[in-house]
This record gives structure tokens, sequence and C-alpha cells, in this order.
């Protein structure tokens, strides 16, 4: 995949993402708790993929991912289920502008030091242009987020 092919897929899935937001909110606004949500939100996933697994490697790839898991496997589903959970409640509590700010503001940050930490030098990846849009993001994040605390 060339990179302009993957930018505009990760353009499409920050606004999926919106998306997907605002429709569990109102999922959630006529259920009786949050957890119905993202019970149907994961199970919808784990169909596709299952499915997905199963047209690609039919059984042999249930039987390979169940013999290689390992119990640290589950973190990423629990992060995974942690940030969609946060992110309900951002989008009730302090709408999608304020929630998503905040959460590409962390992601950036986060992602900055994940690079630096992997880099052989770490300051390289920490250039003055990297700092400087992360600065300006973070600016940005506390404008919008700041009129809604």
């Amino acid at each position: 995949m060339n990179t302009t092919l993957t930018l505009a897929m990760l353009a499409a899935a920050g606004a999926a993402l919106v998306i997907q937001n605002l429709l569990m909110v109102r999922i959630t606004q006529s259920v009786s708790t949050i957890v119905i949500t993202l019970v149907v939100n994961s199970a919808v996933g784990l169909v596709l993929l299952v499915s997905a697994l199963l047209a690609r490697n039919g059984v042999a790839g249930i039987t390979e991912a169940l013999s290689a898991a390992r119990w640290w496997w589950l973190v990423p589903g629990l992060l995974g289920a942690f940030f969609v959970f946060a992110g309900i409640m951002g989008y009730q509590r302090v709408g999608a502008a304020a929630t998503i700010s905040l959460l590409v503001a962390s992601q950036l940050i986060a992602g900055l030091a994940a690079d630096a930490l992997k880099a052989d030098n770490p300051l390289s990846r920490l250039g003055m242009p990297s700092l400087l849009g992360a600065a300006l993001l973070v600016a940005g994040a506390y404008l919008i987020v700041r009129d809604r605390v």
C-alpha cells in the first residue's frame, strides 16, 4: 500500500471513529448501561474478524491463534475497551470536539515518546518540528477543552 493510500485510509478511519462514537452514544442512551454498548461493539468486531480469519485460513487459523495465545494478549483488548469506553463517556459529557482533541493530543505525546524510546538516537526523533507540532496540537486541545470543563 502506498503512502498516499495509507494516509487516506487513516483520514477515513478518523472520520469513521467520530461516526462510531456518535452512534455508540445513541445506543447507550437507549439501554440501561454503557456495558451493553461495549458488548455489542466488541461482538460485532469479533464476529467480523473471526469470519475473515475463517475465510482466509479456515479452521487452521483459529487453531493457530488458540495455540499461540499468551495471557498478555488480553492487554490490547483491555486497552481498546478502555479507549472506547472513555470515548463514549467523553462524547456524552464534554462533546465530540473536546474528546477528540484530548485523545489526539495524548496519543501524539505517547507516540512521540514511543518513537523516541525505540530510536537509536532518541533526540533525532524529537526534532524541533515534531516538538513544535506537538506543542501546537496540545495548545489547540487546551483551547477546545477549557470551555467544556
